[in-house]
């Protein structure tokens, strides 16, 4: 995996949500806190995304997605929730994990290349299982970057 995509530390979050709408809230709201932008901008782009259809991957995560006239390149939050929550999955299962990606406005290839590598990652099955068995924060960061840094060698 190459490193277009970028998380910082507070990028990634352990989160309680109780809805799809939560969880979207509380993606801007990291977003926002973590890459100083527009929550609600964030959450206006998030939502026109899950117009289109659900971001529910499968296997218990979600990469809810947009694009942003501010951004130079693509920029994560990774949220793991404490409890599973419905999210309109395509296989119908709860999510875990969310996986955010906000990516320039005119960039439709680097979108694209962004989203296959949150896919992959979460896609590995010894990933997945350690992203599901970390319990906070800062070691999820490590486990997500240590990932990015050794697939990009």
């Amino acid at each position: 995996m190459s490193l277009s995509v970028s998380f910082r530390p507070e990028s990634v979050v352990i989160a309680a949500a109780a809805s799809k709408e939560e969880i979207l809230d509380i993606l801007s709201q990291t977003f926002a806190d973590a890459w100083d932008l527009d929550a609600a901008l964030v959450l206006e782009g998030l939502n026109e995304r899950e117009k289109l259809g659900s971001t529910g991957f499968g296997r218990g995560v979600a990469i809810p997605h947009a694009r942003m006239g501010n951004i130079r390149r693509p920029i994560a939050a990774l949220l793991k929730l404490e409890r599973s929550v419905a999210f309109d999955s395509a296989d119908g299962l709860p999510v875990d994990l969310v996986i955010g990606l906000i990516s320039p406005e005119n960039c439709g290839t680097t979108h694209l290349h962004a989203l296959a590598e949150l896919s992959r990652l979460v896609r590995d099955e010894r990933m997945h299982d350690a992203l599901l068995d970390v319990s906070d924060a800062e070691a999820l960061y490590s486990l997500i970057t240590n990932a990015m840094d050794r697939d990009a060698a």
